[in-house]
């Protein structure tokens, strides 16, 4: 979906896991970084496969967007269940049964022959991936003391930042030297390398107060979101007002409202409600709902507008996203420390305003093939503006909320981004529609208008920031 870790991960670290103990700290850190590393690269290479694996297997507009969908559906519904399994079935364990299911469904997608087992697969890699992310998460919250904790997680931050750059790259390198399915196959090593650190050098933890996990509301969620995104891809092709459409959309509000039921009377909520009674725990969510809807769902068009429009390789296009991940890695401390003196509401609001302005800067330059006129300049401004956000939104919601209560709201906030950009691809289709069977070579009629909505959408998200986030943080 993005370029970027959605915020919150150094929250998750720090509200899930306090025990501290000995572990083999070099080996522990390799293994989550390693484990983390597949989900960064997946998510940040993948994208510009999908062009060629229209060409190769064939497919319409929903085709590509399942393929991207099908795994951040998964991973943002049971991204939370996954931190609660971690917490009462073991770390260690939960993490290596997701690498596991992560490298098992990459390697079927590799070898994928069809579409329809491309996507299934794709679905179990997010699975896995739900798993695996909190877990390591944890494993590092676990296995360090406070002061050790604090540079793991710096390390493990800067290296998620280093893959997630590499990604983009790699992806179009492989696509164009190798094949598309190398992009997936590349996790195998990975994965094993990771499994026998986190065994050689992790101890099995779990949380002495943790309930039991919320089945009935990770089922329940991930109904409402599939309901809804399927009716979301298939309402270009079909109509909205088709009655399949309207159908998907009925039962998946309906299954969403009956997750809000569900979390009410649980015992052990995956998300306590209580906690939006806080104005800017509420703000910072919708903020980082239109954020990085905006984002996930411009940067999934991108690379159709750079290889099917502009006529880049996938090697090319790849590079040509490279200055957007290096500015994000670079700006992220840098805001941090500058939120701590002037507050976050002017972050939250001048950073988002900043990437409206690259999205805006994007669409009226869609026409530019040259990549220093046309592409760059957008994209600095995008990098710009989320290395100013990103920062002080974990800073934002962490503030907003009773310290018993961090872990929670990390998770919520990590899952929203997830979320937004799995509406944002979803709505994509209605821009790779234009482009007929193969989606893209027709995307320069839809793609200067995507560029423009999501310039609104990241600018309503300054704005929400601006009424909503208090100038610094503090306990709701």
């Amino acid at each position: 979906m993005t370029y970027i870790a959605p915020p919150c991960d150094r929250g998750v670290v720090e509200g899930t896991a306090r025990q501290g103990g000995k572990a083999k700290g070099a080996l522990v850190l390799a293994g989550t970084v390693l484990g983390s590393s597949l989900a960064f690269i997946d998510g940040s290479a993948v994208n510009l496969t999908l062009p060629v694996i229209q060409q190769q297997l064939g497919g319409d507009a929903a085709s590509a967007q399942w393929i991207m969908n099908a795994y951040l559906l998964f991973l943002g519904a049971l991204v939370l269940a996954g931190g609660a399994a971690a917490d009462r079935y073991g770390r260690r364990s939960v993490f290596v049964v997701g690498v596991v299911v992560f490298s098992c469904a990459s390697a079927l997608c590799g070898l994928a022959p069809s579409l329809p087992l491309l996507i299934a697969a794709r679905a179990v890699q997010g699975v896995g991936a739900a798993m695996l992310v909190p877990a390591s998460l944890a494993i590092l919250g676990a296995s360090f003391d406070k002061e050790a904790r604090a540079r793991a997680v710096g390390i493990w931050a800067g290296a998620g930042g280093l893959m997630s750059a590499a990604g983009p790259v790699l992806g179009g390198w492989l696509t164009d030297e190798v094949s598309w399915r190398a992009v997936f196959l590349i996790n195998l090593p990975l994965a094993a390398l990771a499994v026998v650190f986190i065994l050689a050098g992790a101890r099995d933890s779990r949380a002495p107060q943790a309930g039991r996990i919320d089945w009935a509301g990770a089922l329940s969620v991930t109904a409402g979101l599939a309901a809804i995104t399927w009716s979301l891809t298939e309402a270009p092709a079909r109509g909205f007002a088709a009655a399949p459409v309207i159908a998907g959309l009925l039962l998946g509000v309906g299954a969403l409202a009956a997750f809000i039921s569900i979390e009410r009377r649980v015992e052990s909520p995956m998300i306590p409600l209580t906690l939006f009674h806080s104005g800017t725990f509420s703000g910072a969510n919708a903020l980082t709902f239109l954020l990085y809807a905006a984002f996930g769902g411009a940067l999934f068009l991108l690379p159709f507008q750079l290889i099917g429009v502009h006529g880049y390789s996938a090697a090319r296009a790849g590079a040509a996203l490279l200055p957007l991940s290096i500015g994000l890695a670079v700006l992220s401390p840098m805001a941090g420390a500058v939120s701590a003196r002037v507050g976050v509401r002017l972050m939250l609001t001048v950073g988002p305003l900043l990437v409206a302005a690259g999205f805006a800067l994007l669409a009226f330059r869609s026409g530019e093939a040259d990549y220093w006129r046309g592409v760059f300049p957008g994209l600095a401004l995008l990098a710009l503006g989320m290395g100013v956000a990103v920062a002080p939104l974990t800073d934002a919601v962490l503030g907003a909320v009773p310290k018993a209560y961090e872990g929670a709201a990390s998770g919520i906030n990590n899952a929203t981004a997830r979320i937004g950009g799995l509406a944002a691809v979803a709505l994509a289709g209605f821009v790779l529609a234009t482009g007929g069977e193969g989606g893209a070579s027709g995307i320069a009629e839809g793609y200067p208008g995507a560029m423009k909505i999501a310039a609104m959408a990241a600018a309503a998200a300054g704005l929400i920031g601006a009424l909503t986030i208090r100038s610094a943080p503090g306990k709701a």
